[in-house]
């Protein structure tokens, strides 16, 4: 296993929700990041940030790891869900939500309901 996979691996295995993204949760640097991050953000969720843009080696680790094309990335108890148009689409049905109830953590499920009136 690579140095970068090896960080990856630990960081999905030490943090319940983890988002690989451009910038930071209280800075995205991408429009992308900045929707998944405002979701998890708005809806109250605890969860690690990894800013790629900072590491060149975990910005392609990350893609080789999931073997996904794209950055951002959620990773919930160390499994990957997906990214920007996944998550949108699963905030939308309320995926999102179950996803978080079956792995017993913690969200403003108020918040949820908002988002999606708000895109209804």
């Amino acid at each position: 296993m690579s140095d970068a996979a090896t960080r990856i691996k630990e960081t999905i295995t030490n943090s319940d929700v983890v988002l690989f993204m451009k910038g930071t949760k209280s800075m995205p640097q991408c429009g992308f990041s900045s929707r998944v991050a405002g979701v998890l953000n708005y809806m109250g969720v605890e969860y690690s940030d990894v800013n790629v843009l900072a590491d060149e080696d975990l910005r392609q680790g990350i893609k080789d790891f999931s073997d996904w094309p794209t950055i951002p990335q959620l990773y919930v108890k160390g499994e990957f869900v997906g990214g920007c148009d996944i998550i949108t689409e699963m905030t939308l049905s309320g995926e999102l939500d179950t996803l978080f109830e079956e792995n017993g953590l913690t969200y403003d499920k108020e918040a949820a309901d908002k988002i999606r009136e708000a895109n209804g």
